[in-house]
């Protein structure tokens, strides 16, 4: 799998917190209510500016229109001293503005433009022609670039009695209007963006302190170990985060009532186990007496010289041998009461190299089918313990897999030192464990319909009290199996 495949990955992406979608969706929604405001105030701002600036064009249109009219209806021009007086009476041009008249056979009469300081320049052939060529007759204003250094200009023109007259103001003014609103209004809305965003986590943060507690108690109580034994869980929702009036509150005290559920049910669970650990005891002692009893009479009556017919004779046999297994039964389960109930047990020194030596020539004096080895060491390994529990641990270990292999399988013991603890293995090179049986392997009674059965003499406790032997001493017991291997692995603290 390439780098790219696993980043892209869902569970490779860094997923958001609340808080962090809150704040951060707030204030996408804030920032777009500014971009849409500014853009309207800005649209707006620059519609009104347009309209009042195509009504000083139209007006000095109009004012343009009459002089030209007067001037063609005159046929020569008034007298310096009328012109002057007209002049001195006609208010000053508009900074900015423009005024160009041009008669029917193309001739230019007047074109000027007025400087912001007030002074009056004749706009050049190139931009008169611009003018003819880009503004219709019909008192429409238009927006027409006439380049250089006059930029842009709102102009209007009409028809006067054959000739065309043009009006028209520059646009310097709206488009710097329109310049310094945008960057006020970016300014504005990026400060108050910012204020807003600080203060959105500021807020949110203190909203969900309560959620924040409601979830650590929760995390509390799921580190918790409820598989077994006696559990109190004295963690709760505080009551002031339980208001129901709040979605918050009510999910703390939801959470009360299921964490009170659960403290109930752990409670009823931890009682029926404490009756029934009590009953097998109770149980398995009781009935030790009335089985020896049938052992006893069993043997002798197998030992007496007097006829017997060999359905008595088999009986007997039968008698002996079940009540010899429901011995053993009845001592593994109340080795097992006695174990979940927290019975100490001897912590003496321990030699587990001399251990494994007597286990190995037990199994081999018991069962010569099968090819037992030993994996030791010189150095002698010795642990804190009780030893004939620990030898109990071995010795159904080697059973397990004597019982459960085919006769030639080779079963190895083997014994070393790893840091601080003593591992102790049985492997052997049978079929292995069938999956379906692997995951219950330690649980009691657990048994493989195939392989173990009660006529080899199996009771289906045997891994289960080397487990629970192994854990009172402060142990571990796992199992690794494939076909051709399997490995069961005991660590003890030296």
């Amino acid at each position: 799998m390439t780098a790219s495949a696993v980043s892209r990955h869902p569970s490779s992406r860094r997923r958001w917190t609340l808080r962090r979608t809150l704040v951060v969706g707030t204030s996408l929604l804030v920032a777009l209510a500014f971009v849409v405001m500014s853009l309207a105030t800005i649209v707006s701002l620059r519609s009104f500016t347009l309209d009042r600036l195509d009504q000083q064009v139209t007006e000095g249109l109009s004012f343009a229109a009459g002089r030209g009219s007067f001037e063609n209806r005159g046929g020569s021009q008034p007298p310096p001293s009328q012109t002057q007086g007209q002049d001195a009476d006609r208010p000053a041009p508009r900074i900015g503005s423009l005024q160009v008249t041009v008669a029917s056979d193309g001739t230019v009469r007047a074109s000027e433009y007025t400087r912001s300081d007030g002074t009056q320049v004749q706009l050049t052939a190139g931009q008169v022609a611009s003018l003819r060529a880009g503004v219709p007759t019909d008192r429409t204003p238009t927006t027409i670039d006439l380049g250089g250094d006059l930029g842009s200009f709102r102009v209007a023109a009409a028809e006067v009695d054959g000739t065309t007259v043009f009006a028209g103001n520059s646009d310097a003014d709206l488009t710097a209007t329109t310049t310094a609103l945008t960057v006020i209004l970016l300014a504005v809305s990026a400060a108050t963006l910012l204020i807003a965003v600080v203060g959105l986590s500021l807020f949110v943060r203190r909203s969900l302190r309560p959620l924040d507690r409601v979830a650590a108690v929760a995390q509390r109580v799921s580190t918790l170990s409820l598989a077994a034994g006696s559990v109190e869980i004295p963690d709760r929702v505080a009551p002031a985060d339980t208001d129901p009036v709040t979605e918050v509150g009510r999910v703390g005290a939801s959470l009360n009532g299921l964490l009170g559920h659960v403290q109930s049910s752990l409670a009823a669970r931890q009682h029926s186990e404490d009756q029934l650990r009590r009953f097998i005891a109770d149980a398995s002692h009781e009935l030790r007496t009335p089985l020896s009893s049938i052992r006893g009479y069993a043997q002798l009556s197998l030992g007496e010289d007097a006829p017997m017919t060999p359905t008595q004779a088999r009986s007997f046999d039968r008698i002996e041998s079940e009540a010899t297994r429901m011995a053993s039964l009845v001592d593994d389960l109340l080795l097992l009461a006695r174990l979940d109930a927290g019975q100490p047990l001897r912590r003496d020194e321990v030699e587990l190299t001399l251990l494994a030596v007597d286990a190995v020539s037990d199994a081999q004096a018991a069962d010569a089918a099968h090819a037992w080895r030993l994996d030791v060491t010189d150095d002698l390994i010795s642990v804190t313990g009780d030893e004939n529990r620990l030898r109990q641990v071995v010795a159904n270990l080697l059973r397990n897999a004597q019982v459960h292999t085919p006769p030639g399988t080779t079963v190895t013991l083997s014994l070393a030192r790893d840091g601080a603890g003593a591992v102790l293995r049985v492997a052997d090179d049978g079929p292995g464990i069938d999956p379906g049986v692997a995951g219950r392997l330690f649980d009691r009674f657990a048994r493989a319909d195939d392989s173990r059965n009660r006529d080899a003499g199996s009771t289906g406790l045997g891994l289960s009290i080397a487990q629970a032997i192994t854990e009172a001493h402060g142990g571990s017991i796992a199992v690794e199996s494939v076909p051709g291997r399997t490995v069961f692995e005991v660590r003890l603290p030296v």
